[in-house]
């Protein structure tokens, strides 16, 4: 099925021919539903602090940070906003002129609230000699779209949400990426300094880095830190193969065999590049503007409390378990803590002699650790917090889609539909074993999840395959706590209208 040319084009991209004859197969094959136990929830899974908790999770994270330790800030923004201004396309491709739809009328009669009202007006005049207020006057609603979206004004359709402006100060309009610089230097910052780590795509590299060159110097002198700014790409080893209906290779016009990026699971070899002590993860669209950013700033310091103390507590099991100065009642102490605290559960360990029940310990805790803030569930798309069966039969806290889940089991629909919590992907990660040694994430992912989806290409159709999700299958077999955090820390701007929400202005 592959010719040598083939061979060539695979080994190019840093892939093996096993690796994309494996994916082939998870295409031909699927991949099997996960086995639930049930859906997380408060005092199942989910911790939820108290007041004087909350105070103790803080105070543990402000005196690590005092301990030289380095934080990294990671935040995935390699996506186009394209989706953001679906329904803007939509309205630009209709055939009619006027807003029809509740979306376009919205976005018209508060158009002065967005952020970027006055780069798009000066757009506006440059291209049309006409203001917005005009063009509206005249029925030239497309006009003002087309501004907005086209290469020949503002670009919006083609740029990252990371680089659009998304909330207006007086001393300027910022955009995703600066909120987040904000963000570092109020809780993600040791040492006087702020490292922050974007992944990109690599047409918006130099866009990224330009926008940096112009606004580092501001907020490092507004936080008196210096800022330590990354990027990296997606690997194209970590791309996936295309494929026909008929599940053979999908192929270009000139016979090369077509690859995807493999979703963002593929970031988990980013991640793995990352050295740092502790690194928190949130999408780059999740900001708010400085007045609403509060509980944001306490509950990040809250969860990066929370994983701290759990460390601190695994690190001492271990370096007990490798001395073998324990006894039966302590082993069983350790139980406990991997029962409780880590919500990891084996059904058969009472049977296991002392020997074996080392073994198993240590495995369960020398791992990578996340805390994951979790929301009260108001019906936002997304996966959610759940405890699930792993392949060696023990039952573990997992973030879920929607995609793993046998849809023919109705109890498993039931929980789903039912949790009373999502995931707003507010994570915080300790990369490094007990001995300072950074783990290989890779080594962590559960390879049986992903899922395939129907794509096209030039009006073909083809076969997608998606690799495990960065905090789904791609963080499987790391130890997860979830801590419940307020619905005020997830502001999501899914479409260009999410902006006119009183949580944007």
């Amino acid at each position: 099925m592959l010719t040598q040319a083939d061979k060539q084009q695979i080994e190019g991209r840093g892939m093996t021919v096993a690796q994309v004859e494996h994916q082939l197969e998870q295409i031909r094959q699927g991949f099997p539903f996960l086995k639930l136990e049930g859906a997380a929830a408060v005092g199942k899974g989910i911790l939820a602090e108290g007041a004087d908790q909350q105070q103790q999770d803080v105070e543990a994270w402000e005196a690590y940070k005092q301990q030289g330790h380095k934080v990294v800030k990671f935040v995935p923004a390699s996506g186009a906003a394209s989706r953001m201004f679906k329904n803007m396309f939509g309205f630009l491709n209709a055939d009619y002129d006027k807003p029809q739809t509740d979306f376009e009328k919205t976005f018209f009669s508060d158009i002065k609230h967005f952020a970027f009202y006055e780069a798009l007006n000066a757009k506006c005049v440059e291209n049309n000699k006409k203001s917005i207020d005009e063009l509206v006057a005249d029925g030239e609603y497309k006009a003002v779209v087309a501004n907005l979206l086209n290469a020949d004004g503002l670009n919006y359709g083609q740029l990252p949400k990371g680089l659009l402006l998304f909330h207006r100060y007086d001393d300027g309009i910022r955009t995703p990426l600066e909120e987040h610089l904000v963000e570092g230097a109020l809780y993600a910052s040791s040492n006087g300094e702020s490292h922050i780590h974007f992944t990109v795509s690599h047409d918006h590299l130099e866009l990224f880095k330009q926008r940096v060159a112009e606004k580092k110097a501001k907020y490092e002198q507004k936080f008196g830190i210096h800022y330590d700014i990354t990027f990296s790409e997606q690997k194209p080893s970590t791309d996936t193969i295309a494929a026909n209906p008929d599940n053979t290779p999908f192929r270009n016009e000139d016979g090369s065999l077509l690859f995807r990026p493999g979703g963002h699971g593929a970031l988990i070899e980013n991640l793995n590049d990352i050295d740092a002590d502790v690194i928190f993860i949130k999408n780059i669209d999740n900001v708010v503007p400085d007045r609403l950013k509060g509980d944001t700033v306490q509950w990040k310091k809250v969860i990066g409390g929370v994983l701290v103390k759990v460390q601190r507590q695994v690190f001492d099991y271990l370096k007990l378990l490798d001395s073998g100065q324990y006894n039966h009642a302590k082993l069983e102490e350790i139980i406990r803590f991997v029962q409780h605290v880590l919500c990891c559960r084996k059904s058969d360990i009472k049977e296991l002699e002392d020997a074996d029940l080392v073994i198993y310990l240590r495995k369960k805790l020398n791992r990578p650790i996340r805390v994951c803030g979790v929301v009260k569930n108001v019906g936002e798309p997304g996966g959610g917090p759940f405890l699930a069966y792993n392949q060696d039969g023990t039952v573990s806290p997992q973030i879920l889609e929607s995609s793993q889940i046998d849809k023919s089991n109705e109890a498993y629909v039931k929980m789903f539909t039912g949790g009373t919590h999502f995931n707003p992907v507010d994570l915080v990660c300790a990369t490094k074993d007990y001995q300072g040694h950074p783990f290989h994430l890779p080594d962590y992912v559960d390879h049986n999840t992903g899922f395939i989806s129907s794509k096209s290409k030039n009006g073909r159709q083809l076969k997608a395959l998606e690799l495990p999700g960065l905090w789904n299958g791609a963080m499987s077999d790391w130890n997860t706590v979830f801590v419940e955090v307020p619905l005020s820390t997830f502001n999501p701007v899914k479409t260009v209208n999410d902006l006119l929400r009183e949580t944007h202005q």
